[in-house]
């Protein structure tokens, strides 16, 4: 499978979808017709069932027919792959037989992303699928807020900051009209509310602007602030650039080359250091590296996190330390064909193997733009197929990055 061929797939506004082909194109697909859902709010049946429905229903929508050839990719895989993870997080209660998927938007992005980074599919517009497939069913409560106080408009303004707000509507209202459900139409309504809502703010179809990237991060992390105002800054705290991207995707090189001399925090270094494994005592481990960065965030020195950081919990705990020590934070990421990564890591003098590398990658979520003051991608893009090289040999020398 490829890109071309995933490009195939996207009819033209109202045409017929050709979902033999799909199953053809993507086998997982195949394991929707077997699984089950609740029937109070899908009593159309399966999840095959239902994602045709949803397909069909977004094909036939004005949002797909306004929309460039890019943005029909988009909009068509995300409805096409919007519950992929369903068969493996179904869970039927014994007693009751209730049946419920936990969890399925969050591991249905990450099974997308894997896919669709296989394909080759351009990162930009893979990364806009795996964000919507996340989140795709927030429109529709959105509105009522939640436990934790936020508001309709604040998650709006944070969603304008990681995808195209009116694609996300798209795909969450094709969702709720693709199903047999009795309270369907007031679920319509709310995410109708919710489109206006974000259009009304400016934020359809581009970022909420704000004052400056210290006022933005500070909003994001639950500060009671305004965008357009800018927020008085008492303290500046450490310079720190934080790493993320899979082992072997070049992050040493980049450290070397655009940070030298800073001290670097580093997980690996950290093992070295307690005489450790990779994956023995992480616990430990990242104590260690912990320890290590608050004594230079209470000196106010600059520094280098150089970790995976692959999953938004682990940058989580790293980003909160370093902004409750009033840090500013550029968080970079890097990325590399597969063949690529496997090939440099064969290479490397590391305990880290590549089985050990493919199961990393179910948990593997791609930095958003609202995670820090200042995010960066830097990503190689997979090759045609016709110009790519097999780069998998473990028969040159190792060596360190």
């Amino acid at each position: 499978m490829d890109y071309s061929l995933l490009a195939g797939l996207v009819p033209e506004p109202g045409s017929r979808v050709d979902f033999a082909r799909c199953l053809e194109i993507i086998p997982d697909l195949a394991l929707l017709a077997t699984t089950p859902q609740d029937p109070v709010f899908h009593a159309e049946g399966d999840v095959w069932t239902h994602t045709k429905m949803v397909v069909e229903a977004l094909v036939n929508s004005q949002a797909y027919a306004s929309a460039g050839p890019a943005d029909r990719f988009v909009l068509f895989h995300s409805a096409l792959l919007h519950d992929i993870a369903k068969p493996a997080t179904t869970v039927i209660d014994e007693v009751t037989g209730k049946i419920s998927q936990p969890g399925h938007s969050r591991r249905g992005a990450i099974d997308a992303r894997i896919l669709l980074w296989r394909a080759g599919v351009p990162f930009q517009m893979r990364e806009t699928i795996c964000r919507i497939i996340t989140v795709h069913q927030l429109p529709f409560f959105a509105l009522a807020g939640d436990k934790r106080g936020t508001t309709p408009e604040f998650t709006i303004t944070k969603l304008s900051w990681e995808l195209p707000v009116w694609m996300l509507c798209a795909v969450a209202t094709a969702d709720m009209e693709g199903r047999t459900y009795h309270g369907k139409q007031a679920v319509l309504d709310d995410i109708e509310v919710f489109r206006l809502l974000a259009e009304d703010m400016g934020a359809l179809n581009a970022p909420v602007p704000f004052a400056d990237d210290y006022t933005r991060q500070r909003y994001f992390s639950g500060a009671n602030v305004q965008p357009q105002f800018a927020l008085f800054r008492e303290k500046v705290g450490s310079q720190v650039i934080v790493m993320s991207g899979m082992p072997a995707s070049g992050k040493n090189t980049w450290v070397d080359k655009n940070a030298p001399g800073l001290p670097v925090i580093s997980f690996d270094d950290a093992r070295d250091e307690l005489g450790l494994a990779h994956g023995k005592n992480e616990g430990l481990v990242a104590h260690h590296a912990f320890d290590m960065a608050k004594e230079l965030l209470r000196a106010g020195k600059p520094f280098v996190w150089n970790a995976t950081h692959l999953s938004n919990q682990m940058r989580t705990k790293t980003l909160d330390l370093l902004h409750d020590y009033h840090a500013d934070v550029r968080l970079v990421y890097l990325e590399h064909p597969e063949e690529v990564i496997y090939s440099r890591n064969s290479r490397r003098d590391t305990s880290l193997r590549n089985k050990d590398i493919t199961k990393m990658l179910f948990r593997w979520e791609v930095p958003v733009p609202s995670e820090a003051a200042k995010v960066e991608y830097i990503v190689e893009e997979i090759k045609p197929r016709k110009q790519r090289t097999n780069d998998l040999s473990d028969s040159q020398p190792k060596s360190k990055p």
